[in-house]
């Protein structure tokens, strides 16, 4: 029985990864293209377009609190999650004004971030711990070539033609009415219900278990400094203030053909390693991935650095797909993994939502090579917060094991 909800969890979620290509275009890329070219939005508008995904992050720990109220299955909650933008794009496309648009792109990235929660329990629920890393990451594979295709048919077509928006607008309704169809035929179980609905309960665990506090702490150092540097990379490389002044093909070369051609390549040896080594050495292995990655972007300062910097990119970024998505599987109690991925998400919700703000005022009284220094010191930070930990393992033998095997940790 345990194998079959496997296979058709996995069978499912292949096909998910298609549609999960398509919508990724969307947030990364092409709702905020519309807001300035078609809709010629201001800036209040072209903000809450971009902050859609960031939103929904934050929203998390609401959304799980509904669910387990309700008595929802994860799986299910999901699949009507991602219904809701379906109705959203389609009648943006149907009636192309600005306010309607604007719920369709706030609520589509919205919906895709609250739901990751639910979908990490589904993984626990069906996936194996010992094929959990490998499943997922070759998802994510057909997910990369899936945004890339995408990405060319639909930058393609918008240059021929502006006025072809609502077609992909449409594409995108059809991406997430698909989305929910895989999500509702996985099984998953019903979230374990407690006494007491505050939204944001799930905080509570922070407090509660050791292992999970300190593995939020070096996400926070970690994804504060990648966060901050990921927006400067188009600023270095096409601003005349740092003297390079790339061609718009070659910064597209360095910020996405390079680090997606190996993300694609390294996906599978992120998930083999995430089953076979312990969470918090795999977390300082992506660290390491960014640290070197940043330094060689943003202080090497010629052509083989910057290609370095955007290959290296790549390989922290595949580990991090792989990392965040499921590394609370390996500390939480089982039926507890909804709840401590909510807070993970929110927290990536708010340093999301600060980190970009915060690199453009420093680098306004910073060089880009002092900051690219200073956010790889703290990267060093999110590392060896979590090296004595690992040290006292191996000296001891002694493994971080779920607070539902040790009690609730101090």
């Amino acid at each position: 029985m345990a194998q079959i909800r496997t296979d058709r969890t996995y069978r499912f979620e292949q096909l998910r990864a298609v549609a999960s290509g398509v919508i990724e275009t969307g947030g990364t890329t092409f709702l905020l293209l519309l807001a300035v070219r078609v809709f010629d939005a201001g800036p209040t508008t072209k903000a809450l377009v971009a902050a859609g995904g960031s939103l929904g992050l934050l929203l998390s720990p609401v959304t799980v609190s509904l669910v387990t109220r309700g008595r929802w299955k994860a799986s299910h909650a999901a699949a009507a999650m991602a219904a809701v933008p379906v109705l959203t794009y389609l009648l943006a496309a149907a009636v192309p004004s600005l306010p309607i648009f604007v719920v369709a792109a706030v609520l589509g990235p919205a919906a895709s971030s609250a739901l990751l929660p639910l979908v990490t329990q589904m993984y626990q629920d069906n996936y194996p711990n010992s094929e959990r890393g490998a499943r997922f990451s070759r998802t994510v594979m057909i997910r990369v070539l899936t945004a890339a295709g995408a990405s060319a048919l639909a930058g393609w077509a918008l240059t021929r033609n502006l006025g072809w928006f609502p077609g992909l607008l449409l594409a995108y309704a059809a991406a997430f009415a698909l989305a929910s169809f895989c999500l509702s035929r996985c099984p998953t179980h019903r979230l374990r219900r407690e006494e007491g609905h505050h939204p944001f309960r799930a905080l509570r665990f922070v407090r509660e278990d050791r292992i999970f506090r300190l593995a939020l702490a070096s996400w926070m150092f970690m994804g504060f400094a990648n966060l901050m540097m990921f927006p400067l990379r188009i600023e270095y490389l096409a601003s005349p203030r740092y003297g390079l002044v790339l061609s718009s093909r070659e910064i597209a070369l360095l910020t996405g053909v390079i680090p997606s051609l190996v993300r694609l390549v390294m996906a599978p040896v992120w998930g083999a390693l995430f089953d076979r080594i312990h969470f918090l050495a795999l977390r300082v292995l992506v660290n390491a991935g960014f640290f070197a990655g940043i330094l060689s972007f943003f202080v090497g300062g010629t052509a083989p650095w910057l290609i370095l910097g955007a290959v290296l990119f790549g390989i922290g970024n595949a580990g991090g797909d792989v990392a965040w998505t499921l590394w609370v599987t390996k500390v939480a109690p089982p039926e507890r993994v909804a709840d401590y991925m909510s807070v993970h998400t929110f927290l990536t919700g708010v340093r999301s939502l600060v980190a970009p703000f915060a690199a453009f005022w420093l680098v306004a009284h910073v060089s880009l090579p002092t900051l690219g220094l200073g956010s790889a010191g703290l990267i060093v930070l999110a590392s060896a917060l979590l090296v004595p930990e690992l040290w006292e393992r191996r000296v001891r033998g002694r493994a971080p094991v779920p607070a539902v095997e040790a009690g609730l940790r101090n």
